[in-house]
């Protein structure tokens, strides 16, 4: 398995070997080892999670405050346009987004480091995710911002087919800012 760092500070690609054969394929997603080269203690992993999407969904932008929530992302199942933005006030790329496409092909994933704001764009008629996170879900710690955010300008690559009312109602970038200064 093989590590790629990101334009964002501290986010890695994680670029698994694919073994493909009549049968089909076998890869490892995930290597503790690996994981604690590049400082990603991977025992603190606690919870999986997995979300299915159909074609054009779009889910997020999601954080989480306080110490936020460190987390593996990858997509099992089809294929999404996963987007990144650095929420963290101190880093060098606060502000700052990134997007990757997670398939079922390579099988890249992503680690997010707490602070970052992560979404994502189903891109096949059906998408599975796959999350690891560092601790315990906690809803009173949930932070969000529209997808659509003026400031952040992300750009999606399919119209958006359908997103949860709460993503719908999500604040702008600039709110979230103010409380993460404060």
């Amino acid at each position: 398995m093989r590590v790629q760092t990101a334009s964002l500070d501290g986010v890695l690609l994680f670029l698994p070997t694919v073994h493909r054969d009549d049968r089909g394929l076998f890869t490892r997603t995930f290597d503790s080892k690996v994981a604690a080269a590049h400082d990603v203690h991977g025992a603190a992993f606690l919870q999986d999670s997995q979300s299915r999407s159909r074609l054009g969904v779009l889910r997020g932008l999601h954080g989480r405050s306080g110490d936020g929530e460190a987390k593996l992302v990858r997509c099992a199942h089809g294929a999404v346009h996963d987007v990144l933005v650095d929420a963290r006030p101190g880093s060098p790329t606060f502000g700052q987004h990134e997007s990757f496409r997670l398939d079922d092909v390579d099988f890249h994933h992503l680690y997010v480091p707490p602070g970052v704001l992560h979404g994502f764009q189903a891109l096949t008629e059906v998408a599975d995710v796959c999350y690891r996170i560092d601790r315990p879900h906690d809803p009173s710690k949930d932070i969000a911002v529209r997808y659509d955010d003026p400031e952040l300008a992300i750009e999606w690559p399919l119209p958006l087919s359908t997103i949860s009312t709460r993503d719908a109602a999500a604040g702008s970038w600039a709110d979230l800012v103010a409380t993460l200064t404060v």
